[in-house]
């Protein structure tokens, strides 16, 4: 089954999708919210695409390479702006989560472009 495979990844994006949102609402929360708009943009950025890799991970779907290279950048970005914000917790744990994610997505998509690899030969 495709989410056995993938269960490692799924696990990861499913955590860094809720991080994110965490994230996004303890920003909100802070007194100077206008410095956080690029936090909280790429939270839900990343939240979302978490959620949409994790499903097609799921469902073993023929994007997965696609999508786990693409989560992969997304949480890369999320994690060096939640980075900036460091001093607050909700931003270190979403960069945390952030990397995990990008670090198993990679795993996977280097994995799918090792495949397409074999299949044409």
């Amino acid at each position: 089954m495709a989410h056995e495979t993938y269960q490692a990844c799924i696990d990861a994006c499913d955590s860094c999708a809720e991080a994110c949102d965490h994230c996004a609402t303890a920003c909100l929360q802070e007194a100077d919210v206008k410095s956080l708009a690029e936090c909280i943009r790429l939270d839900l950025d990343c939240a979302a695409i978490c959620r949409v890799t994790s499903g097609a991970m799921a469902r073993g779907s023929s994007a997965v390479a696609a999508l786990c290279a693409a989560c992969a950048q997304v949480c890369d970005q999320c994690a060096q702006e939640c980075d900036k914000h460091s001093r607050m917790e909700h931003c270190r744990a979403c960069a945390e989560a952030c990397r995990a994610c990008a670090e198993e997505c990679r795993r996977i998509a280097g994995h799918g472009a090792t495949q397409r690899s074999a299949a044409m030969a």
